[in-house]
């Protein structure tokens, strides 16, 4: 049994397809199928049920996962670990994408600064695909809002920021000088699709006050929430972070009084992988590095 047979059967399992899963190991899939032939053929059983478009793991698969998982990671840190010198190699950050463009840009550009022999790669995603690889240990670490179910992980908070009212410039709340969150309530909302937390977020605080938002539209990107207001299509609320880097004059943001709206940003790692001197002082950076929202 080979190591690449082992990340072969892995990329399939995680994709549920061959094709899929031979385009993103950059592999021809006569090439991959061999793979899992060769594979089943040493284990003397399968390890997926074929259907038409797609396939799932049998109960062999099933475990030739946990431990494929479990044999990877173990010779990645074992590599990691005899090769740490706390100035080379590689991290591997995931944020979801309320955090990363506002947050990251900034500690990239210091961490590079201080360690030029370091490699740090992004990734992008929503929460539970970040915790999910966190876990997994295709990430090294990931940085959320919080509230998350962090089962396995450590998390550290980071800090807190607030989330604004953002309107269009005639909006009839615009000159009020004390907004209240149920002065919102009879607009429409512009949110984010479900699966980011930032509207749930958002939800949680208005119904906690008896207010319910009504979403009229829903969209992946943050400035697309912010192009729609614009548009006088609703209101939203919108992350200080984000706000700072908006620079248009077709929309206003806000502040809602006491208790305001608020989320809370966090970094979440494996406390279970190796932790290198490198990935250490990242996260140091994280605790340091001025905050975006200011």
């Amino acid at each position: 049994m080979e190591l690449d047979q082992l990340r072969y059967f892995l990329k399939v399992a995680e994709r549920g397809n061959f094709t899929r899963a031979a385009e993103e190991l950059m592999v021809s899939q006569p090439a991959l199928s061999r793979s899992i032939q060769k594979l089943e053929g040493e284990l003397g059983q399968p390890v997926f049920e074929r259907k038409t478009r797609s396939v799932s793991l049998t109960d062999a698969g099933s475990l030739l996962q946990a431990r494929a998982q479990q044999v990877l990671s173990i010779l990645e840190d074992t590599k990691a670990e005899i090769t740490d010198d706390g100035e080379s190699g590689r991290i591997r950050v995931g944020a979801i994408p309320t955090i990363a463009p506002y947050f990251l840009p900034e500690i990239l550009r210091r961490f590079s600064a201080a360690h030029p022999k370091a490699t740090v790669t992004v990734q992008e995603h929503t929460t539970d695909n970040l915790l999910k690889s966190c876990t997994q240990g295709e990430i090294d670490l990931a940085i959320v809002a919080l509230p998350i179910p962090a089962k396995y992980l450590e998390v550290e908070e980071l800090f807190e920021e607030e989330l604004l009212l953002v309107l269009p410039p005639a909006h009839p709340l615009a000159d009020k000088s004390r907004i209240r969150v149920s002065d919102v309530e009879p607009y429409p909302f512009v949110l984010l699709d479900e699966a980011h937390c930032l509207s749930d977020n958002i939800v949680s605080f208005c119904r906690q006050r008896s207010v319910q938002p009504v979403a009229v539209e829903r969209t992946s990107q943050l400035t697309m929430v912010q192009e729609l207001v614009s548009l006088d299509h609703g209101v939203s609320m919108i992350p200080a972070m984000a706000r700072r880097r908006d620079q248009s004059d077709r929309r206003i943001y806000r502040s809602l009084t006491r208790p305001k709206p608020m989320r809370t940003i966090a970094v979440a790692w494996n406390p279970y992988r190796f932790q290198s001197r490198l990935l250490k002082v990242f996260r140091e950076c994280l605790r340091v590095c001025p905050r975006p929202d200011k």
